[in-house]
């Protein structure tokens, strides 16, 4: 271990000890570098939304609206909604491959995944998972797609194009969310059950390597600074995020976030990381050599706690169960600074 990263192992230690020491935690607030330029009427009740994937090339948005069961498409450069797919129980997870042109969702309520075709909205596959599927991220290697079981405490690895289940993979405790490093070619998972993130081995399924995430507390979603190797991991029980780099296996940073936090979204351009809280209360960072500076952070809305990002205008969206006029919107966000 080099010096420099056993001054950063030093820090996330001592910055570990602070988080354990407190109770409660209150994001520094501030004024958000946004400003909301657009609120798009979405359908299906205010009722609770989940994750989204967006399809820059087509400025297609897809959201998870939970409490629907439903499946929205949005334009976002039309400003309106493309159509509503329903019969999706209690779905969460969400995940667009283009060049396939298929969104996969997992339809919680029946423990299934769901292949949607993107340019019609007819569903072309489904397939069994494990118990409560949350979260997706696709492989592109080996086209698969995984979803993280979280009662299960498993993933299931389904084959993209046929909807053949590959592989079950159990991982000993509560699952959290799952991404894909292609960096490194495996697949990391946010072991909520165990406090750590396993990394699995996506050819064998086996999992390599199992990294402590110190001074967080359930750790649940998760993004990925992919040049940087820096994992962005949401911590639901103790109101913080922490940074992980992934090749010295250390917390190298923690940052106050608001209750719960749920969804993160990394801008690769602008090295920026958004975190949205069951709260309601979303924070910037700026990410810069493994350290996050803060930019900003402030309450947006009840069921803020969900959001997407333009990686090509740098546009933030964030779904919102009530918006001005009492309804579900979709509320757009262009950087200030």
């Amino acid at each position: 271990m080099g010096s420099t990263r056993l001054v950063m192992l030093v820090a996330g230690l001592a910055a570990a000890a602070v988080v354990s020491c407190s109770s409660t935690h209150v994001p520094d607030s501030g004024e958000l570098p946004l400003r909301r330029v657009s609120e798009i009427p979405l359908t299906g009740g205010a009722g609770r939304f989940d994750y989204t994937a967006f399809d820059a090339g087509r400025g297609l948005l897809f959201v998870a609206h939970m409490g629907a069961g439903q499946l929205v498409e949005v334009d976002v450069r039309a400003h309106t909604v493309v159509r509503t797919l329903g019969d999706l129980p209690n779905v969460h997870g969400v995940v667009v491959v283009p060049d396939k042109h298929r969104v996969y969702v997992t339809a919680t309520g029946r423990n299934q995944m769901v292949a949607v075709d993107e340019d019609s909205g007819a569903v072309v596959l489904t397939a069994p998972t494990d118990t409560y599927p949350d979260g997706l991220a696709y492989d592109p290697i080996r086209n698969a797609v995984w979803t993280a079981n979280e009662h299960g405490g498993s993933e299931t690895v389904i084959d993209a194009d046929t909807g053949t289940v590959r592989a079950t993979v159990p991982l000993g405790g509560e699952v959290g969310n799952v991404v894909y490093d292609p960096t490194t070619d495996r697949m990391v998972v946010a072991m909520q059950g165990r406090g750590d993130l396993a990394v699995i081995d996506p050819a064998s399924f086996a999992v390599t390597d199992r990294i402590p995430t110190a001074g967080c507390d359930h750790p649940h979603g998760q993004t990925l600074d992919t040049a940087a190797q820096v994992m962005f991991v949401s911590c639901e029980a103790n109101a913080t995020m922490v940074s992980v780099d992934l090749p010295s296996r250390i917390v190298i940073d923690h940052q106050s976030v608001g209750e719960a936090p749920d969804v993160l979204v990394y801008d690769a351009g602008a090295h920026r990381v958004y975190v949205a809280a069951e709260d309601g209360w979303v924070s910037v960072f700026d990410h810069s050599g493994g350290r996050l500076t803060p930019r900003g952070s402030a309450r947006l809305a009840d069921g803020a706690h969900s959001l997407a990002l333009n990686p090509v205008t740098h546009h933030s969206y964030f779904p919102i169960p009530k918006g001005t006029g009492g309804g579900p919107v979709l509320w757009e966000f262009e950087p200030t600074r």
